[in-house]
Parts: C-alpha cells; structure tokens; sequence
C-alpha cells in the first residue's frame, strides 16, 4: 500500500485537491476531520483543553470556541504549543488505527490530507507528499477573502506555519495552484499516475 501524504499552507486550496482525489475514489484520511473528533465533549483532549485553557474557550452549551482558542493561539507560542500536545496524540492515535484497518483491508493507496504534515514531523508515515502551492500573494489575498480577516490576522495565521517556499524542498511533488482548476486537476492526475495510483 502507498502512503500519499497530502499537504499545503492556510489558503493554498488544499481542500480542493483533497476533493478531487476523493473523486477518484481513493480512501482519504482527513487530519483537520479528526482534530475536529478529538476535542467533542467528552473526548479526552476536550477535558484538557477546558482545564488549561478554562471556560473562556467554551461556549454556554460546553462545545469548544475554536475561534476564541484560535486567537488566544495564534498569539501565543507557548499556548500552541500546549495545545499540539493535548490534540496531536489523539489525532496520530485515530489515525494509525485508521491506516491499519486499510492495510489490513488491502487497499491500494491511502491519502493522509495533514495541513502541518512538515510541522507535525509526520513524513515518516508517508511513501509520498503531495504539495500544493500558491504564492505568498495569492495566499494572503485568498486567506483575507476567506475569513475576513485583516492583514495583520491573516499574516499571523501564515508565518505560524511553515512557509510554502520551504515545504516545496521537501515535498515529492508539487501542485501549482495559482492557476484555474482544471490545470490543477492536471497536475494532481499526472503526480498520481507517477506514483502508479488510480486509474
């Protein structure tokens, strides 16, 4: 079985390649889905976080305030930090339970669409990465229509990941995403083909 690990920066349209491999019916495991699993009430990591973080990060119904955590975060990275090592457990405990059971179904090829694959040091788990990029200009713009957020917010949430710049060093190939859809459908079907995967 190949290991393809997907990866990209805030607002590089990482979602959108992840859903055109899904497309091609390849079995995807989505980090962010299951970062999102681990802190649900009742989940261990949701009982650490409102113990260090306390009950400003929870909403009147007990759910997390992802973005009142968010904020308190991305300016600390400190608190980031101690907020990786609460979730980043859970998540690689999902995950390599959920690897295991495609492997032991004899799949041919998994995609792990991890965000902060380089970040995390997860590339131990893939044969491949799959990058997609965009310029830094492409990327602040899209963040800022995205969230609207300010300048000032959405370059904090970049510079707190690992430049796209650097992640193309390390990266097995490449998804130039500046372009129209289509050239990006290309590029992943091409980098699939390489690699001996789908059709």
């Amino acid at each position: 079985m190949i290991i393809i690990g997907l990866t990209g920066g805030i607002a590089s349209g990482k979602s959108t390649v992840s859903k055109m491999i899904q497309e091609q019916h390849i079995p995807l495991i989505d980090a962010d889905q299951i970062a999102r699993e681990v802190v649900e009430p009742g989940e261990p990591a949701y009982d650490e976080i409102a113990e260090t973080f306390g009950s400003d990060v929870l909403f009147a119904d007990g759910t997390l305030n992802r973005k009142q955590l968010g904020s308190i975060i991305f300016q600390d990275e400190s608190k980031r930090k101690k907020l990786n090592s609460i979730v980043h457990p859970q998540i690689r405990k999902q995950m390599s339970g959920k690897i295991a059971a495609y492997k032991s179904e004899g799949t041919e090829a998994i995609v792990l669409d991890i965000p902060l694959l380089f970040e995390s040091k997860l590339t131990g788990w893939t044969d491949k990465v799959l990058l997609v990029y965009v310029t830094p200009d492409v990327q602040l713009k899209r963040l800022m229509l995205r969230d609207g957020s300010t300048e000032k917010e959405a370059l904090a949430r970049i510079q707190s990941q690992l430049p796209l710049e650097e992640k193309k060093q390390l990266a097995d190939a490449v998804i130039n995403n500046n372009g129209s859809v289509g050239d990006t459908r290309g590029q992943l079907m091409a980098a699939l083909k390489q690699w001996g995967v789908g059709k």
